[in-house]
């Protein structure tokens, strides 16, 4: 029988819902099982309505589904938001002593979780480690692991992780000790195998790591900061350089420098940073400079919503500056091809000499998922053209951009005996000087967009799930991945013939595979966060072929396989 459990803890800004939901997941990691979880939060530093949910399996599971077996509420209006997402039988705990619920809610259990945290642990901040624990003895899980979690996290900070132990200790036996009924569901370990646990901003930036970056230069903007921060964190331990630029417009010509220089760099930001960023992507193509740019998306335009998720920058970022360059876009799905897709991208810059842009949003971002390891000999280094010192002690008259049947110079880097590097933002010639010559300004946009025919054969087909030659086709890209997988799941478990095809490698556009799978199915759907449909524009303007329609959601938050099933439902009489 299958194992399913779903905690969710809401509250104001401020009032740590987050360290609820990740020492939990932690601890669930750490016993072999499967956890996704998700945050919904307000821009604010304070107040508002935030809430974390935790989803665990005795399988993979990548995506939230509707329906609670735990209910944590931290303020009334948590009740009164979330209280109908109960499953029955499910509980809300609350802390009793300090909000008052209205008697006609359900399955109320109340904890003194503050009046606990302060006599046990000595401050009323380790309310969170008593719900922890008071979660734990609710599903009659083993404390030991929630123990080791709380003493590796505050382990540095003295007697801190011996108070939040005794604190979590006290919200489990009191559960256990005054719980009136047993609740019906237990979770247990599924063994020793401790599963790693990682959000997409940790899964992009130990991307980077593996992928020898050593420069890093972004302005913060939410989602994307994490990247930074993260990366800032190893950056003594990994000699990487890692610069707060000023605004994103020095923090993509920054980037661009220390890769003209030699070194691997990327850069960081979302939509609105993005716009600031276009001229210096306009510069890395017309100078041939590789770069790496992860763009995480939020709703805009202008500000938008700035904590929540949207997959609306697809057409601007395949589009983004003035002028005709090539360029490679990766959007993955889980952290896990996060973590995969960053070496590629880095190996694609360097070797076709190009900005490749990494998208993803809000919701891949701040996500955590669980994976059983990530395996760094599937990566390799692949710098493409750079010549060595010996190669370049054989050339005579160094040209930076010399023409090539690829579209590919060979490239060298500044500051190495015997040669001269030169390169324009005008345009060039050749050994990289200003020209104003038509006959050479046209070889030299050959040649740049000549790049695309090698750069088309680096990108792998799209992924499918489900049977083939399916009569629906789901189609989607970046964070829906999850979403999409189980909603194949419900519907073919239904009897219904549904299989799925997700992008992660989206520019240079998989024509041929997308027009096959297209061909195959009876009715096809797209699934995007947006309101105008963007991937369906791109899948006509490269194949010719129109889908049957188009699920969309674009209120900020990320589908759920409920939601795109109602309203694949609204549409189709046959599903």
């Amino acid at each position: 029988m299958a194992v399913e459990l779903k905690i969710k803890i809401g509250g104001e800004a401020g009032q740590g819902m987050q360290t609820v939901s990740h020492t939990l997941a932690h601890v669930f990691a750490r016993g072999g099982l499967h956890v996704f979880a998700i945050q919904d939060y307000q821009s604010r530093i304070r107040g508002g309505h935030n809430s974390s949910a935790v989803r665990v399996k005795d399988m993979p599971v990548f995506a939230m589904t509707h329906g609670l077996n735990i209910l944590i509420a931290l303020n009334e209006e948590t009740v009164a938001l979330h209280s109908s997402e109960l499953i029955k039988g499910g509980i809300i705990i609350y802390d009793g002593e300090r909000i008052k619920i209205p008697i006609r809610e359900r399955n109320l259990f109340s904890i003194p979780l503050e009046r606990l945290a302060k006599e046990e642990g000595g401050d009323k901040l380790y309310g969170n480690s008593v719900a922890a624990g008071a979660t734990l003895g609710l599903i009659d899980y083993d404390f030991v692991p929630l123990a080791e979690v709380l003493k590796d996290v505050f382990g540095k900070k003295g007697t801190v992780a011996e108070d939040n132990v005794r604190a979590a200790r006290a919200g489990y036996d009191y559960v256990r000790e005054n719980l009136p009924d047993p609740f019906p569901w237990r979770l247990k370990p599924m063994g020793d195998k401790r599963r790693l646990i990682l959000n997409g901003n940790e899964a992009l930036a130990l991307g980077a790591l593996a992928a020898g970056c050593k420069f890093m230069s972004a302005y913060p903007m939410t989602p994307s900061t994490g990247i930074m921060t993260y990366l800032a964190g190893k950056a003594r331990e990994w000699n990487l350089v890692v610069e707060q630029a000023e605004d994103e417009i020095a923090a993509i010509t920054m980037a661009i420098g220390a890769s003209f220089a030699g070194v691997r760099a990327m850069t960081a930001t979302s939509g609105g940073g993005f716009c600031l960023m276009v001229e210096g992507l306009g510069l890395a193509g017309m100078t041939e400079t590789p770069i790496v740019v992860v763009e995480a998306q939020r709703p805009g335009p202008a500000i938008g919503l700035p904590t929540r998720t949207e997959q609306s920058d697809l057409e601007f970022v395949l589009h983004a500056s003035h002028g005709e360059f090539p360029r490679a876009i990766f959007a993955p799905g889980t952290a896990e091809e996060a973590f995969y897709l960053v070496p590629k991208a880095f190996n694609l810059a360097e070797k076709y000499q190009i900005p490749v842009l990494i998208m993803s949003d809000q919701h891949l971002a701040d996500s955590y998922w669980t994976t059983d390891g990530l395996n760094i000999n599937k990566i390799s280094i692949d710098r493409g053209q750079l010549l060595t010192p010996e190669e370049l002690s054989r050339v005579r008259g160094y040209k930076r951009h010399a023409f090539t049947e690829s579209g590919i110079s060979p490239r060298a880097l500044p500051g190495q005996p015997g040669i001269v590097v030169a390169t324009d933002s005008d345009e060039h010639d050749e050994e990289g000087h200003i020209t104003e010559d038509h006959e050479i300004r046209t070889r030299m946009v050959l040649k740049r967009m000549g790049k695309y025919r090698g750069l088309s054969q680096e990108i792998v087909p799209p992924k499918t799930y489900g049977p083939e030659g399916a009569s629906t086709l789901l189609i989607g890209w970046g964070s829906t991945y999850g979403a999409l997988k189980e909603t194949v799941d419900i519907l073919r478990e239904e009897g219904l013939e549904v299989a799925m095809m997700h992008i992660s490698e989206l520019w240079p556009f998989p024509s041929e595979a997308v027009t096959r799978a297209l061909e195959r199915a009876k009715e096809s759907f797209v699934v995007e966060n947006n309101a105008t449909g963007q991937l369906a524009h791109i899948i006509r303007a490269e194949t010719g072929k129109t889908v049957t329609g188009k699920v969309l959601r674009f209120d900020g938050l990320p589908f759920s396989p409920e939601y795109i099933i109602s309203h694949l439902k609204g549409r189709r009489a046959n599903l």
